[in-house]
């Protein structure tokens, strides 16, 4: 390809958007990111970060800065007019584990999410350019050439490969002529914003789930006095105007005489109609879709972020790959992979939705799977199952974390070596491994007791044999892959097998595939 060719162009700077933009940025790959908003969005709306996607933002550097922008989810109070007759705690918080160092999900307004993720893309050298449409777009065999359009003025841009990462409302989508499956709930509306409140306590989600009309809720986010209001609109109701006198009305009737409710300080309101949809497709030969774009989830769960840049996640380490020479083929095992994870919590999503709809007060509940650190890969194209395979954890498995030492006796996660756009071989115990190149870390993994070279890591306490399911006094090899799954888990004797696997899947600085001795 000529060097005026652009890698990738993304469409769309929202959190699926920017996680794949700083992704490939990480690896040297040469992006643009555009968006048609002249601006930033500004709004709270997807502010729920599941554990799986705090792991992924700890990977991408930034899960400090997440941390600082947010706070626990709090506890909900529900109310009938001015009393409290219910308290609920949607998710049960969880300890920290030596496999699972952050268990709970974390509030963050996403316009601060985003925020961070545009900082952290700045930082390698990458800015978003607003303001700027595409427009059009047709492709061939060798990338694709998009018409980009901004203040009126036209841009034609050659890329190798297009990611519409824009919305429900894909352009990308619609260009490609991907049909979009699903509902929209016509008969639901719900408005949704950003206020401030006075005369409630901030410390605790409130909800007039009886309210004449429909559902009042008021979220605390991080800020003093901030929360998100959602005010559902029942079937057949009236939808209010968007203005403080209107919704202020909405909250007093909700809370009723006898407890002064003010609403002030609105931004960001909105009207929107729940969607619950999926694309048949997330591929067109050089272009690609995530996020929103490939699918829209109703509120309930707090799904539809953090599926959407776990797509990114997927997408962005096998772009890079083949960018930098790898199988072309590795592509697609985005869509294989991507698919049925967003269709498993779409299903999810719109059986909490369901239930919020027709009252049941148990719908409020979250559950284990809304963590996403079970969702897997297993029997996909890089994960197949091998018959007999009991192993707790397999091929496709997200990678437990756990603590060791290093050789000079300072604490080091697993998760500290998995940090980059590499992939990371755990070499336990007596198995002996090399990798030719740059793009895998060896990890030496050693019991307590025995003679310890410089750069391996001490089990000390044995959760990484225990996470793994590898004995004290036997080897194994188990590769992760740049996106934090289990690759190939190889025991002692089985090391063709593993060289097999990685061979194809890996940039052209790996010449050699893995070695034994």
């Amino acid at each position: 390809m000529p060097h005026d060719i652009l890698p990738v162009l993304v469409i769309g700077a929202g959190p699926t958007g920017l996680t794949l933009a700083c992704d490939l940025a990480r690896r040297g790959i040469r992006v643009r990111i555009v968006d048609a908003a002249s601006r930033p969005f500004a709004g709270s709306r997807g502010k729920g970060l599941s554990p799986r996607t705090l792991e992924m933002l700890d990977d991408l550097g930034v899960l400090d800065a997440v941390l600082a922008a947010g706070t626990p989810y709090p506890s909900l109070r529900l109310h009938w007019r001015r009393f409290v007759v219910g308290r609920w705690t949607m998710m049960k918080r969880r300890a920290a584990t030596p496999d699972v160092p952050h268990p709970n999900p974390w509030l963050v307004p996403q316009a601060r999410t985003e925020g961070i993720l545009r900082d952290r893309l700045a930082s390698l050298g990458v800015t978003v350019e607003f303001g700027t449409a595409l427009t059009g777009f047709t492709q061939d065999d060798t990338g694709v050439t998009a018409t980009l359009t901004r203040d009126g003025a036209e841009e034609t841009v050659r890329t190798q490969y297009l990611v519409g990462a824009d919305g429900g409302h894909s352009r990308v989508r619609k260009e490609l002529g991907l049909t979009f499956h699903g509902v929209t709930h016509e008969e639901e509306r719900m408005v949704v914003g950003d206020v401030s409140v006075d005369g409630l306590e901030h410390t605790h989600w409130h909800i007039w789930p009886f309210a004449k009309g429909g559902a009042v809720a008021l979220c605390p986010l991080p800020g003093a006095g901030r929360f998100q209001l959602a005010l559902q609109v029942k079937p057949g109701g009236v939808v209010p105007e968007l203005t403080e006198a209107a919704l202020q009305q909405r909250i007093q009737e909700a809370a009723r005489p006898g407890r002064a409710v003010r609403l002030h300080d609105a931004s960001w309101l909105s009207l929107y109609r729940p969607n619950v949809r999926m694309a048949d497709r997330y591929r067109v030969g050089r272009v690609f879709i995530a996020g929103d774009a490939a699918h829209v989830h109703p509120p309930t769960g707090g799904q539809g972020l953090n599926t959407g840049v776990q797509d990114a996640y997927n997408l962005g380490w096998k772009l890079g790959h083949v960018l930098q020479g790898a199988d072309p083929a590795l592509l697609d095992t985005y869509e294989a992979e991507r698919l049925p994870i967003a269709a498993r919590v779409l299903g999810l999503s719109s059986q909490l939705f369901d239930g919020m709809r027709q009252g049941h007060m148990k719908a409020l509940n979250r559950g284990d799977e809304l963590r996403q650190l079970g969702l897997s890969y297993r029997g996909g194209p890089l994960a197949p199952e091998l018959p007999g395979d009991t192993a707790r954890v397999q091929a496709g498995d997200r990678a437990p974390d756990a603590p060791c030492v290093d050789a000079h006796g300072k604490p080091v996660r697993l998760s500290d070596r998995f940090r980059g756009p590499h992939w990371t071989l755990l070499v336990f115990g007596a198995a002996h491994a090399e990798v030719a190149g740059e793009s895998v870390r060896v990890v030496r993994i050693l019991g307590t007791g025995v003679p310890l070279p410089p750069d391996a890591l001490v089990d000390t306490d044995g959760h990484a044999h225990r996470a793994y399911d590898v004995a004290p006094d036997t080897g194994a090899l188990v590769l992760v892959r740049p996106d934090g799954y289990v690759g190939h888990a190889s025991r002692p004797g089985d090391l063709l097998a593993l060289e097999r696997f990685l061979r194809p899947l890996l940039p052209r600085d790996v010449t050699g595939g893995a070695h034994a001795a």
